[in-house]
């Protein structure tokens, strides 16, 4: 089969590839997509289930280029999976993304040649790329997960995981169980209960979620914030934190008096989405007896919903199951109502753990047969390096990338990797990923990576490498970063990777927040891409 050379070779079509593809088309290179999906959108064309929908709020969750949003409007506060796929058909539109990109393509394989500087790509289905520039825009959630549970290929009834929702799925009216109260879990739950005979949760660790407080956003109320703000809100997304509007407050948490944290407390859980989270006390992350307080505060606030005293206990516990905030906190509208449901059943699977599933259903610890016409596993992803170490990715010594990550990652800046040239990731390891909103993190990377195959072609650069010295030196960054928060109190984090079985535990994303970040990356780049070897 013939070899397809391009310049820029990218792999991903969700908004990381999409806006690597439009951008390096403006520096008039060649730039190709593959994508493992039948359309653009990335994890937002695969994750289709009941109640999926972003956790960044309007209008941050979207393309910052004037062109797109000033005639493109949002129906909701928080937007659902379908309007995030029209948006990117509307993207398509403006832009004709899809001229360059190759559809059902899985990549298998990217091995480095050093004598050409060339990446050669191959796919599943046998065809080879070859380009000088590789852009891994794989996500931090493509490759889900399953734990191996004991006869679950015996279960005679419909199964499926969140991430791979079929088309056509008729629940209404059947016995369904969930295995996972993570964001997808929560999401799922709330919108299913209604319409199910039955409804049984299987739950491992309680999710401390906060309120979307969700609503309809009219065409006027947008055209008023285009016309007056939305220039400020995305230039201010480079200041805060989290890439949001909201920022992280800096006063300790103890030297605000009890009546203060009361009416602090209470403005961020009225206003919802993350602001009690990512909009609160910095020290909430560092100092146990700062966390203590928002919890206690969490837990008032949720217990007013639940009128079962077992409930309360098991869904908002007296002590907190990790420390507030440790682990992504998902939203929800209604979620702690639906336990109230008659035809709903919560399974702490700590208690009565899960022992196998069955031709006919579920059987926990207490020999209990949990009868199922669907099972459906919300049981998360090898989030944030899955989707690159499940490509044989082999550099200048020939080592696979999943071998060299398996004692832990190492990066530099948290979008390339020594020993990988011409190898950049977006939204990826040891960058502030998962910490911020998806697309203020995505274009500022994006944006770093344009200018600096940019630098190279000014400056007849074919190479580009991190140093092994400069690699160790940011890895050792992320580390104490990690080592100075309260990250390793909670068990079964991705952040932590200690949600997979036999991943190294560390914390996977920087933690220093997204302006220490971006200045550590414009710093490199000022000083000539300090960090990295370079040749013509």
């Amino acid at each position: 089969m013939a070899e397809t050379c391009t310049d820029c070779l990218i792999i991903g079509s969700g908004f990381a590839g999409t806006h690597q593809l439009i951008n390096f088309r403006k520096l008039g290179l060649t730039a190709t997509v593959l994508e493992a999906g039948s359309d653009l959108g990335g994890t937002w064309h695969f994750n289709t289930y009941p109640g999926a929908r972003v956790d960044s709020e309007l209008p941050l969750y979207q393309f910052s280029d004037p062109e797109l949003w000033r005639n493109w409007t949002w129906s909701e506060r928080f937007p659902g999976w379908k309007e995030i796929q029209a948006y990117f058909q509307y993207v398509d539109e403006k832009f004709d993304v899809k001229r360059d990109v190759i559809f059902n393509s899985r990549v298998v394989s990217a091995v480095w040649d050093n004598s050409e500087d060339r990446w050669t790509v191959t796919t599943e289905d046998g065809r080879v790329f070859r380009a000088q520039f590789l852009s891994l825009c794989t996500g931090g959630g493509s490759k889900y997960y399953i734990p191996e549970y004991k006869g679950l290929e015996t279960f005679k009834g419909q199964m499926h995981h969140t991430a791979r929702w079929p088309n056509e799925c008729n629940l209404e009216g059947k016995r369904v169980g969930v295995i996972g109260t993570g964001a997808t879990g929560v999401q799922l739950i709330q919108e299913i209960a209604p319409i199910v005979g039955h409804l049984t949760v299987f739950q491992r660790t309680p999710n401390l979620t906060l309120p979307r407080r969700q609503r309809d956003v009219s065409a006027e109320e947008q055209e008023k914030l285009k016309n007056d703000f939305y220039p400020i809100l995305f230039n201010r997304r480079y200041q805060t934190f989290a890439g949001m509007h909201h920022d992280l407050d800096p006063k300790p948490t103890l030297d605000a008096t009890p009546e203060e944290r009361a009416i602090y407390y209470e403005d961020k859980w009225e206003k919802g989405g993350f602001h009690l989270w990512l909009g609160s006390y910095a020290d909430m992350f560092t100092n146990q007896q700062a966390n203590d307080e928002v919890y206690s505060f969490w837990r008032k606030k949720v217990k007013e919903r639940i009128s079962d005293p077992e409930l309360q206990e098991k869904l908002a516990p007296t002590q907190a199951p990790h420390p507030f905030g440790v682990k992504r906190p998902s939203l929800e509208q209604n979620y702690f109502e639906v336990y109230a449901r008659p035809n709903v059943t919560l399974v702490d699977i700590n208690k009565n753990p899960i022992e196998e599933i069955t031709p006919n259903g579920l059987k926990t610890s207490d020999d209990t047969e949990h009868q199922l016409d669907v099972l459906v596993l919300a049981t998360g992803f090898d989030m944030v390096t899955g989707g690159i170490t499940s490509i044989d990715i082999r550099g200048q010594d020939g080592v696979p990338i999943k071998e060299k990550w398996a004692d832990g990652v190492q990066s530099y800046l948290g979008l390339a990797s020594a020993t990988y040239p011409n190898m950049f990731w977006v939204y990826g390891p040891q960058s502030p990923s998962s910490f911020t909103n998806g697309p203020s993190c995505i274009e500022f990377t994006s944006d770093w990576i344009v200018k600096c195959i940019q630098y190279m072609k000014d400056n007849q650069i074919s190479r580009i490498v991190p140093t092994e010295e400069a690699q160790a030196a940011y890895s050792e960054i992320v580390n104490q970063l990690g080592a100075a928060g309260l990250w390793l109190g909670a068990k079964h984090s991705w952040y932590m990777g200690t949600n997979i079985p036999g991943k190294k535990t560390q914390m996977l994303q920087f933690p220093g927040g997204f302006p220490a970040w971006i200045k550590l990356c414009n710093d490199a780049a000022a000083n000539g891409y300090a960090g990295f070897d370079m040749s013509r």
